[in-house]
């Protein structure tokens, strides 16, 4: 059994960075990107001007775009539960008018859910449920208004449904609701989707009633409606179930598989990878294709999905971005455990999507000479460019790199972040690494090679708890020496503008300014004079440079070593030998411990990890 282990472990650390090659980068995920119209106008009502939001819902019905619409809808109401005052201006401006009065439905609803939040009703206290009903109730003249004002519109119905649905409507109301939304648009995602929730065994029906809905509704699906992937939803909802483990055969097997298999034809009929319309049930699929233990599918899936992960199904299980980026991951893992040891992986394709513009900018901001970031970083396994900032102080960022070193490949964190925790470990000085998207802005304040604190602005949220912002306040003006943590604590709680209120924390703990153009390009610190890269190194010599180099000066770029002697070459290749057949003898032994074992397979890995570099160094400069 440890040599089965063993063998897999090698597997993985063989062939991890080659699976995958071409998906997204972690960093680059997002959850629930908006497109670019509707950023423009979360932007826009964060700051109180509900016009851009006005002008877009227009747009969507004037020119029946109901499915759009819809979504636009949805996400401008959950805006509005923290940033409320834009839909309040709006609705006074105009009282009357259909779309403004369509989000305040939703955002009835958004508001009655978060007071009763998503658990189960055995776990959600009387006091919960009390509120919940009365929002919902305060909802139905709003829904009806909604309805009334545009009648051709099918999304005031699908909010009718999840109000039936919350406020346990009989089931004639539910059906009388859906006959209206599909005298509308008989094909609508959104209504859809709600009436399978009213009809799933969690809610107000079976496990067989939601299976023959979606099935029904799919069959009348005009192609490629993403009404096809409406069985996978009932699949992934019956394997979620806590519940119904089924015991001995699986009544719904065939049907999930029926799912699968349709959801799968239905992916390969959009164009390219990162479709946003088709990231919701592509998502789902992702899911549905790991829960069944079919990792290379599952791969193909997260490769078409992009960056774009969606809240749902990954909330079902945890924080939805955490469990996508696991998931991803866990299937990475599966495959290259699979691959010989010796065998070859799978070609990567020709053409891979440059995902650069999609990734998160970062840049850290160092207080100590870039000579001395250089020299504390030369065992972090990534390349870095470092810059002046100051005296004393110093920009940092990772330079991107074709193939990435394996250390880096098996680091979980932003490649930033993990080189940080390598070049303060050690070092009286922290580091504060700021990232920076469209919709976000976090700061990370490191300090010996751990986290210390964070903290994210976010267009859509709300103001953070006072006493979280307190604790991040004080450990920051603790790190920085800021005599009154209290402006800081009023910046951390600011919201609506992300990149000034994260120019304002660099400002206020006495750092350089962020650099020009953070945001934009990958790469912003080679104009600055005297910018310099440090190229990435071996783990070993990254130690022998670090007790060779002086201090106060750069270390120089790897690949400039005297060549080996035929000695060297001849002393390590029998050792490795040696060592290898020890190994391989201590793990087929029952007599000797894994620990040995593992010693002895460790020494031969570094013997072949030694070998092999310099063989390709060799290469590398020979003319």
């Amino acid at each position: 059994m440890r040599l089965v282990f063993l063998v897999s472990f090698l597997r993985i650390l063989r062939h991890r960075d080659a699976i995958g090659v071409d998906l997204a980068p972690d960093e680059a995920v997002l959850l629930d990107p908006p497109d670019a119209p509707l950023r423009a106008a979360l932007t826009a009502a964060t700051g109180g001007d509900h016009a851009p939001a006005r002008e877009l819902l227009a747009s969507t019905r004037l020119h029946a775009q109901w499915e759009r619409r819809d979504a636009y809808v949805s996400r401008l109401a959950r805006t509005a539960l923290h940033h409320d005052g834009w839909l309040d201006a709006w609705l006074t401006e105009s009282p009357d008018d259909p779309d403004a009065l369509l989000v305040v439905a939703d955002f009835h609803l958004h508001q009655a859910w978060e007071v009763r939040t998503s658990a189960r009703a055995k776990d959600v206290e009387r006091d919960q449920f009390q509120a919940f009903f009365a929002l919902l109730e305060d909802a139905v003249p709003v829904i009806a208004a909604a309805a009334e004002l545009n009648p051709a519109d099918p999304v005031p119905w699908r909010i009718a449904l999840t109000h039936a649905r919350g406020m346990q409507a009989p089931r004639e109301v539910f059906d009388a609701y859906l006959a209206e939304a599909e005298a509308r648009d008989p094909h609508h995602l959104g209504c859809h989707v709600q009436a399978l929730q009213y009809v799933c065994a969690k809610w107000y029906g079976s496990h067989e009633e939601m299976f023959r809905y979606a099935e029904r509704v799919a069959e009348s699906a005009p192609p490629g409606s993403r009404l096809h992937a409406l069985p996978l939803q009932a699949a992934l909802e019956y394997r979620l179930s806590e519940a119904d483990e089924p015991e001995g055969p699986d009544p719904y097997g065939p049907k999930v598989e029926a799912a699968i298999t349709r959801a799968l034809a239905l992916s390969d009929t959009y164009d390219g990878e990162g479709d946003r319309e088709a990231a919701g049930f592509r998502n789902d699929l992702a899911l549905m294709l790991v829960m069944a233990d079919r990792p290379a599918e599952a791969l193909d899936v997260f490769r078409a999905i992009g960056v774009h992960a969606t809240e749902s199904p990954w909330n079902r299980l945890g924080d939805p971005r955490t469990e996508f980026l696991e998931a991803r991951s866990d299937v990475r893992l599966d495959l290259a455990s699979r691959i010989p040891l010796f065998g070859r992986p799978p070609e990567p394709p020709a053409t891979a999507p440059d995902w650069a513009a999609l990734a998160p900018r970062a840049v850290a901001i160092v207080p100590a000479p870039p000579a001395d970031v250089a020299q504390a970083a030369l065992i972090c396994g990534f390349s870095l460019r470092t810059a002046p900032a100051g005296e004393g102080y110093s920009y940092v960022e990772v330079v991107p790199e074709a193939t990435r070193g394996r250390r880096a490949a098996l680091l979980p964190q932003e490649p930033l972040t993990a080189a940080a925790e390598t070049f303060t470990t050690g070092e009286s000085w922290p580091a504060l690494i700021l990232h920076r998207t469209p919709e976000r802005c976090t700061v990370t304040a490191l300090h010996q090679g751990r986290q210390i604190t964070a903290h994210t602005w976010d267009t859509e949220s709300a103001a953070p708890d006072h006493a979280d912002v307190q604790d991040t306040a004080a450990d920051l003006a603790h790190l920085y020496r800021v005599a009154d943590p209290r402006p800081l604590a009023h910046i951390l709680r600011a919201t609506g503008d992300p990149v000034r209120h994260q120019a304002d924390l660099v400002t206020a703990l006495g750092l350089p300014p962020v650099p020009q153009g953070f945001g934009g390009d990958t790469e912003i610190l080679g104009e600055i004079p005297g910018a310099r890269v440090q190229a990435r190194r071996s783990i070993l010599a990254g130690m022998r440079d670090t007790m060779t180099t002086g201090t106060g000066s750069h270390p120089r770029a790897p690949g400039h070593d005297t060549p080996r002697t035929g000695r060297w070459w001849l002393t390590r290749s029998a050792a490795l030998v040696a060592v290898g057949a020890a190994a391989v003898l201590a793990w087929w032994s029952p007599r000797i411990g894994w620990f040995r074992s593992s010693l002895l397979s460790g020494a031969a890995l570094y013997l072949a990890g030694a070998l092999t570099a310099e063989l390709r160094r060799r290469r590398r400069t020979t003319p």
